[in-house]
């Protein structure tokens, strides 16, 4: 590396842990959990882009398409159709009742044992999730840099925690916002080198790719077991994208920070154009590195590409890392590993600060009242002492993913087994007004153990898992509510999303005091 693409990656890491101290002056709890609900529409949606966009699909978009799975492309139409979802049920929702966790609900709904349920769960997902996209990001980082992964995991794991610690959400979303344009402009910075390096047009680049190779953008095979299907990627993303977006406390609290309903709407279309402008850019490098290195085959190994990649099935995982690593020139090459740490960085410190929420408001404060401190400055230190510990344990857990397996197929399955059932809560509470807390618990503890069971007992692509999850809930949930109702009488209960959304927001508000 040269001196320049080391003050690049320095300046950017102490930018953010001065944008850390900087925004962690007079700090309260309300600030530090939902920035006082001052937000704006711009921060509010790059933050949840950026976020939710983690290390794992900076990776993994480019090794896909450098492969034969443009096909993740499709992506895009599952994230256009659940972003009207998201702004027209589950925001008002959120809004209109001053939540400060999504889970809250729930107990409006049904009672405290669904909600520590549903919290548990996405406690457990968030935490599986930040160890498997920081430990996939980590690996670009150190075959770049040469230095250790679990040094690389363990410094940019500090960083993250720190700023977080101190700041509270205003840091972690303006950090979010930088981080957005470090990855729009690396991506840029990344494909005009491809294409002055391969000495060929746009047109020429698509041609190479194409050549001689089937069903890379569609393929409705019925199949289980084929890798990114046209099917699965339609119907498991956008139940994934619809988790994600709509019931994931770490999305959910952006919404909460900002400064209104409509606001928060705003951002979520903020959200599915940044969604539009990297997937695209990154699926674009995988396309232009195949075409560069069809061209130039040798500085991967022997043969031709096609030769290569049917010897070596994780060459695709290292042709943008090679790619970086030998033409890159001084200071960009800083940027994009500056790319790849925000990615890290961002997935670890929203992930550590929602689970943090969560703790804290679901179960500290609802189970252990007595525990909560009788004023802003023990609360604050509480607060940070549990950032801490919850960062402690992501980054522990970072270090020892790889022997898991495929991190992609781990972070699908570990979020399908817990994310699944989780949606389904949030659907039965808003539309079935028969659905019962007894229901809800016996379906969605059920639906997350059996698929966990499939998950290490069948052989199916990692996708598929979301809607057998979901479904599972769904139709036990249903099912089982509409029993107990016939069988014992169960009544209807109140806030339900119509009932929620035929109130003016005040008095739903003030019915949950």
């Amino acid at each position: 590396m040269h001196p320049l693409d080391f003050a690049a990656v320095f300046i950017y890491l102490a930018s953010m842990l001065a944008m850390g101290m900087f925004f962690g002056r007079n700090q309260s709890r309300e600030e530090f959990f939902v920035a006082r609900r001052t937000m704006g529409w711009l921060p509010v949606g790059l933050s949840v882009m950026a976020t939710l966009f983690s290390s794992n699909s900076f990776v993994f978009y480019p090794s896909a398409a450098f492969g034969d799975s443009l096909r993740i492309g499709l992506s895009l139409i599952s994230f256009a159709l659940m972003t009207p979802v998201v702004i027209w049920i589950f925001i008002p929702v959120y809004s209109r009742l001053k939540l400060e966790t999504a889970y809250e609900y729930l107990e409006l709904r049904f009672d405290v044992a669904v909600r520590t349920l549903a919290s548990g769960l996405f406690i457990l997902l968030r935490i599986g999730w930040m160890a498997s996209a920081t430990y996939a990001a980590s690996v670009v980082v150190a075959s770049v840099t040469g230095l250790p992964q679990t040094g690389v995991i363990i410094g940019l794991g500090i960083v993250s925690v720190s700023y977080t610690m101190v700041g509270g959400l205003r840091a972690v979303m303006w950090t979010d916002v930088i981080q957005f344009f470090v990855f729009a402009i690396t991506i840029l910075a990344t494909l005009t080198l491809i294409v002055f390096l391969s000495n060929s047009s746009p047109l020429e680049i698509f041609e190479t790719y194409f050549s001689g190779r089937e069903n890379l953008i569609f393929d409705f095979t019925p199949s289980m077991t084929l890798p990114y299907g046209s099917w699965v990627i339609l119907i498991g993303i956008f139940l994934e994208a619809a988790s994600a977006f709509g019931v994931d406390q770490v999305a959910v609290q952006r919404y909460l920070s900002a400064r209104n309903e409509r606001t928060s709407q705003w951002g979520a279309l903020v959200n599915l154009i940044g969604m539009w402008i990297v997937m695209p850019g990154l699926l674009l490098i995988g396309v232009g590195l195949y075409a560069y290195f069809t061209q130039f085959p040798e500085q991967l190994g022997d043969g031709t590409l096609t030769q290569i990649l049917q010897n070596d099935p994780h060459i695709a995982d290292r042709a943008l890392p090679e790619f970086v690593r030998m033409h890159f020139p001084p200071g960009l090459a800083g940027l994009f590993l500056a790319a790849l740490m925000a990615a890290i960085m961002s997935s670890i410190d929203s992930g550590v600060h929602s689970v943090s929420t969560a703790i804290i408001v679901d179960f500290r404060d609802r189970l252990f009242p007595q525990l909560r401190p009788k004023n802003e400055t023990h609360e604050i230190r509480w607060i940070r002492t549990l950032v801490i510990i919850i960062g402690v344990i992501s980054i522990a857990l970072a270090c020892f993913v790889g022997p898991l397996g495929n991190v992609f197929d781990v972070a699908k399955k570990l979020t399908a087994a817990f994310g699944g059932p989780l949606l389904a809560i949030f659907v039965l509470a808003f539309f079935s007004r028969r659905a019962s807390s007894a229901a809800v618990l016996f379906s969605v503890s059920l639906a997350t153990i059996l698929t966990l069971f499939l998950m290490y007992t069948q052989n199916w692509f990692s996708i598929w898992y979301w809607p057998i999850g979901f479904g599972t809930a769904m139709v036990l949930g249903y099912g089982m509510s509409f029993i107990l109702s016939l069988c014992y009488g169960i009544q209807p209960t109140g806030f339900t999303y119509w009932q929620i959304m035929k109130s003016k927001p005040q008095k739903v508000a003030e019915s949950q005091q």
